[in-house]
């Protein structure tokens, strides 16, 4: 079935489809394309170049969103929206202070360090 695309086409219009219909994920290509997932893969496995490529385009479409979404929530009147605004910007002691059911897991500020001791099996025997 692979041999049955142009590689080389379909890397040109899965960089086309990620720009005109921006995309988000790799699924979302694939399921813009003629051709079947495993030839998709085949073409293009986890470690090549062509994949890390769509890839950058795919994450430049997210951080375009997230802007986006984060410009609205500033300009709204919704409560909600600028309580979550407020919550990504807000600093460790600010956060703490907006949660309703904080619970300190680091006992004062400081990180827990619990030795672990693991028992010999040897010693079991001896016993």
């Amino acid at each position: 079935m692979a041999g049955l695309y142009d590689k080389k086409q379909i890397f040109e219009d899965s960089k086309k489809l990620i720009v005109e219909k921006n995309l988000l994920f790799v699924q979302d290509i694939i399921d813009l394309l003629p051709c079947s997932k495993a030839t998709f893969y085949l073409y293009f496995p986890d470690s090549s170049n062509e994949l890390d490529e769509l890839r950058d385009l795919l994450n430049e479409n997210k951080v375009n969103g997230k802007i986006e979404l984060r410009n609205r929530w500033k300009k709204s009147d919704n409560s909600t929206l600028q309580l979550a605004l407020y919550r990504l910007m807000a600093s460790p002691d600010e956060h703490r202070m907006l949660n309703q059911h904080y619970i300190d897991h680091t006992s004062g500020g400081e990180p827990l360090n619990i030795r672990v001791i693991e028992a010999d099996d040897n010693e079991h025997e001896k016993e």
